[in-house]
């Protein structure tokens, strides 16, 4: 594990916030003041836990850089302990007046043996391989959702001897009650007991067994989708948004011309975007897919950047309580709703310029699918949509740009784009029979003796529903799909 990331002038120069050294050793900083402080698994109990190492001088450079090397020096002595099975927080406790607590045991002294549980082991999972990879925020809620939504019983059970019964019994409430966070909880034991495979103390994992009758005993999970404003009204509503002032406003129009998520916004960093390349790219950890994204900017975009400059040296849209910080994960939705917009979800605008995409046909599916970051499984797809579809998507983002602010918008071959829909739906009449793929204009040529051209629409009406493979065979209502 990576350890020693800090150096002397960035304690200096940090203000209210948490440096992260390595391995567990954070320096926090709170006003004028830091203090030194371990985070680890305690290898009793198996919970997580935090020891203070004491306050660190920041008056001066010199001062910082031996404060943080005496800081490094009894985090790595609370490790050996924590190596030895001891609690470096117990020990310290029993012997308060002792400096020499810290000394490990010798070689002859027999270690103790402890029971390992699953809460002691997830954590020891939690503090080794989770918060390095991820932002303290996710990786607070990780183990969260295992300890609040785990039943103790099984939390304190020893983790070779859970069977796969007993964790289907405890995952099923969990599942029917709160379905996304129960797919979570699944997935995140899965990795745990896998890893507690490769390292020996388990000869299987008690998970794969009942993925399927998981699902099977808490019922069919119905998914929502995020609440979306019709394309045809956005328009109206980002020249709205434009003469909103504060950061809010700007982020959530950059997250609208970006079509990012509401975290990758928020948390924009000006280390990320390459003016001269017009790019902005989004690291992995930053990703659902955890891979690398790239966004490629229009002009508008580039506006907002220039007139954000100078509030933060580190954040794009920092917050008005901290500029070494960004803003509430709130801001956003509370600036949607102060423009009156109710019935629409900052993720939604996803889904608006998904919607404007495709129905439009302003890219192939796969150049919108890749714009949005939307995970490709097909390996040899993922690679082929990397390497072949960066001019394709910056003509798509300047597309949404000249269409959001009312100018003509064109295709990338350089066919302009109609407001109107490239691909409908039509409702038939009751009585009236779809299979045949006839539209109504095929069915008029077909009475007035125009059989050729009711012919060639029915090859054409049965090749389109060949292609879609949508239509439900429970539905009363039937569509059929007209190409303009």
């Amino acid at each position: 594990m990576s350890r020693h990331l800090l150096t002397a002038k960035q304690i200096l120069a940090a203000t209210d916030c948490d440096l992260v050294d390595g391995d567990g050793l954070v320096i926090r900083i709170n006003g004028p003041k830091a203090t030194a402080v371990l985070r680890f698994t305690s290898p009793v109990t198996g919970t997580r836990r935090e020891m203070g190492l004491g306050r660190l001088r920041r008056d001066t450079l010199a001062a910082a850089g031996e404060a943080l090397t005496a800081a490094r020096n009894a985090a790595e002595q609370a490790r050996r302990l924590i190596g030895q099975q001891r609690d470096p927080i117990d020990e310290r406790d029993r012997d308060r007046n002792d400096d020499s607590w810290f000394e490990p045991e010798s070689e002859e002294t027999p270690k103790p043996i402890h029971r390992v549980t699953l809460r002691r082991y997830a954590n020891a999972y939690h503090g080794k391989h989770v918060e390095p990879m991820r932002t303290p925020k996710h990786a607070q809620q990780w183990i969260n959702s295992i300890e609040q939504h785990v039943p103790a019983a099984l939390l304190n059970s020893c983790i070779d001897r859970i069977t796969a019964a007993e964790l289907l019994d405890a995952l099923v409430p969990i599942m029917r009650a709160v379905p996304e966070t129960g797919s979570r909880v699944y997935q995140r034991l899965a990795t745990i007991f896998d890893a507690a495979v490769i390292e020996g103390l388990r000869r299987d994992n008690p998970a794969t067994p009942i993925r399927r009758e998981l699902r099977k005993r808490a019922g069919r999970r119905v998914r929502g989708n995020f609440a979306s404003m019709p394309y045809h009204q956005t328009q109206a509503f980002v020249k709205r948004l434009r003469k909103a002032e504060g950061n809010a406003a700007r982020c959530l129009e950059f997250a609208i011309l970006t079509a990012s998520r509401t975290a990758e916004a928020l948390t924009a960093q000006w280390d990320e975007f390459d003016r001269e390349a017009r790019t902005w790219t989004v690291p992995a950890d930053k990703m659902k897919s955890r891979e690398r994204h790239v966004v490629y900017l229009a002009d508008r975009v580039i506006e907002i950047l220039q007139g954000q400059a100078g509030q933060s040296e580190t954040f794009v849209f920092p917050s008005t309580v901290g500029r070494d910080a960004p803003m509430s994960n709130m801001a956003l939705a509370m600036t949607l709703r102060r423009l009156g917009v109710k019935a629409a979800t900052v993720h939604g605008f996803r889904s608006t310029f998904s919607t404007w995409a495709n129905e439009l046909a302003i890219a192939r599916p796969d150049v919108i699918e890749a714009a949005l970051a939307h995970r490709e499984e097909n390996l040899v797809r993922r690679a082929y949509n990397r390497s072949e579809f960066l001019t394709e998507r910056r003509a798509l983002m300047i597309a949404w740009d000249n269409f959001l602010a009312g100018r003509p918008a064109a295709r990338g071959d350089g066919t302009p784009v109609k407001d109107e829909p490239a691909i409908q739906f039509e409702r038939l009449e009751a009585g009236s029979n779809p299979s045949n793929g006839v539209t109504r204009e095929a069915r008029a040529g077909g009475q007035s003796g125009d059989k050729s051209g009711a012919g060639a629409s029915t090859r054409a009406g049965c090749e389109d529903r060949r292609r879609a493979g949508r239509k439900s065979r429970d539905s009363k209502s039937k569509f059929e799909l007209i190409k303009r």
